[in-house]
């Protein structure tokens, strides 16, 4: 069985490598490529999508969400059976810090700029830098 961590940098670099050419900036896994993938993702929620479509969006810039915030803040990987899904969890064993890039996708998809991929990262950063000065803290970003 292949790893969780392989499987969500393969993801993420087949997108990149998919997708670099429609992009104005290089998608370069730093916080900055974020604001191309929200606007991206806000012009792919103006359209029809079917739950495939939806689906696979989802898990590949999800993939790429996952990386960026993994390569720039830390974390690691973690399967939910119950969810079908990656988490990132950050903070471990001292305190937990928890996204769901693939979820948070699909919002920005169905419901528009509240669900804005950028801010939801910044998020991440300051629940982590609230963590390491509150031991047992746990918090899932939704």
């Amino acid at each position: 069985m292949r790893d969780l961590t392989e499987d969500v940098v393969n993801t993420a670099n087949n997108f990149v490598r998919n997708m670099q050419e429609y992009f104005d900036s290089p998608l370069d896994y730093s916080i900055e490529s974020l604001e191309e993938i929200d606007e991206m993702l806000g012009a792919f929620g103006r359209t029809e999508l079917s739950e495939d479509e939806l689906y696979n969006t989802s898990t590949a810039v999800g993939c790429y969400i996952f990386e960026v915030a993994r390569r720039n803040y830390g974390g690691e990987y973690f399967w939910i059976k119950e969810e079908q899904q990656p988490v990132l969890v950050a903070g471990r064993p001292d305190f937990l810090v928890v996204i769901k890039a693939w979820e948070k996708v699909k919002g920005r998809l169905i419901k528009g700029e509240e669900d804005n991929i950028p801010f939801y990262i910044a998020g991440y950063r300051e629940h982590i830098e609230i963590g390491k000065t509150k031991p047992g803290y746990h918090v899932t970003i939704v």
